[in-house]
């Protein structure tokens, strides 16, 4: 089997900017993501065995139970490991140092001895978080999540004034101010969130009382709907796109004139009645706060919906396989021999030696344009498939063609074989 080296014009190294759309709909404290409905299975209640609206990383045990098998599988007696009927990760604690990343170091040192098996578990999910922050003149003195995007939001200034964590000229300050938190993991849009496609819509009973979109790109998220509210043109909030947070602090009533107070709601689950604001935009999206219960209050009939699109790179490898002319026509496929003849399996062996028959005749499989004479032989094969193998000769990757393509000795090919990550 002959060895190609690949010449420097023959790799080329490129990535492939993508934008993933997401979309996330909240009704009652549930989630659905891309309009995706629950799915049962034979062994889950929801697959891929996540709650829907998050994603599934690994996409592992996607239909499997769990439960107990009192099986011992591993850790010996000392720190035993019984099935529990599905997979996970596990590593053993030895001289490598080797931990799970979410693992303190002071925890591995004193919590585990060396030969103990240190385990996780599957599946692992994510999905958009929504955390209200309630306005206080103190909450600006302990820690917070608010508080430690303080010198992110103030990078961004730059951009739009609506950044500034605080603002003697638009009198606000995000460190004591109602603000509406929602976390977006970068599973969903990969290097950053494309500026300008975030959407967020406020529903009550199936009529839009408000939208927010990115109109100018800077990452103001400006009411633009429902067309001509009171609110239209008004900032209710900023986007963080490469961290991927929205912080929210519209504090006005989205109320059109002919709801009344249809949209005074239990946001808070108190039992209270709430003007609906952006303040308690995607309420129940992982925030606690659980569906509804109340009936004279309910908040059954306001939903959310949330999109963007992400910016993921891909990088891309392009490689240039040649079959150059008068090369790569012998082949190691016992049917590239003309079995029928009496020396093509005849050998000779002895104690020193194991010799061929030298008289080993290819078949001839061209085709004549006539039905009785034989066309001539030519030295031909199909290639049906490229291996790739890297600097010590181990085979890395197998490139397949859908045809064989026919090679006789006075053809050329260049494959184009192109691998992304």
């Amino acid at each position: 089997m002959p060895y190609y080296k690949f010449k420097q014009t023959d790799i080329f190294y490129n990535r492939i900017k993508t934008h993933p759309q997401k979309e996330f709909f909240i009704f009652n404290s549930s989630i659905y993501l891309d309009k995706q409905t629950k799915i049962s299975g034979a062994f889950t209640s929801s697959v891929p065995n996540v709650s829907p609206g998050f994603a599934s990383l690994y996409e592992l045990n996607v239909d499997r139970i769990s439960s107990s098998t009192a099986q011992l599988i591993g850790g010996g007696l000392d720190y035993p490991i019984y099935d529990n009927g599905l997979i996970y990760p596990f590593i053993t604690k030895n001289g490598n140092l080797s931990r799970f990343s979410t693992m303190t170091t002071a925890s591995w040192n004193e919590d585990f001895q060396y030969g103990d098996v240190l385990t996780g578990s599957y599946p692992m999910s994510a999905s958009i978080t929504r955390q209200l922050f309630a306005a206080s003149a103190t909450r600006d003195q302990t820690a917070n999540r608010v508080l430690a995007l303080k010198n992110t939001v103030n990078y961004y200034t730059p951009l739009s004034n609506q950044y500034a964590y605080s603002s003697s000229v638009g009198d606000w300050d995000k460190g004591k101010q109602a603000v509406n938190l929602i976390s977006i993991p970068s599973i969903f849009y990969g290097s950053s969130i494309k500026k300008g496609s975030i959407s967020l819509k406020y529903y009550i009973t199936g009529t839009l009382i408000g939208e927010l979109r990115d109109e100018n790109n800077n990452g103001e998220l400006i009411q633009v709907g429902p067309y001509g509210s009171s609110n239209s043109g008004s900032v209710a909030g900023v986007a963080l796109y490469n961290e991927g947070f929205l912080l929210l602090t519209g504090a006005w009533d989205l109320k059109p004139a002919e709801f009344g107070s249809v949209t005074q709601l239990d946001y808070t689950n108190e039992n209270a009645a709430t003007d609906s604001s952006w303040l308690y935009y995607a309420v129940g999206a992982n925030d606690g706060i659980p569906a509804d219960g109340h009936v004279s209050l309910t908040r059954a009939s306001a939903s959310y919906d949330f999109s963007f699109e992400g910016v993921n790179y891909v990088p891309v490898v392009t490689m240039l396989a040649h079959a150059p002319k008068g090369e790569l026509n012998y082949s190691n496929n016992p049917t590239y021999i003309n079995l029928t003849e009496s020396a093509a399996l005849s050998f000779n062996s002895s104690s020193y030696s194991y010799i061929e028959s030298d008289k080993q005749r290819v078949k001839n499989v061209v085709k004549s344009p006539y039905v009785s004479p034989t066309a001539s032989y030519e030295p031909q094969t199909y290639i049906s498939q490229i291996g790739i193998y890297d600097k010590n000769k181990n085979l890395i990757g197998i490139a397949k063609v859908a045809t064989p393509v026919k090679k006789t000795e006075d053809r050329d090919f260049t494959f184009k074989l192109k691998l992304d990550f």
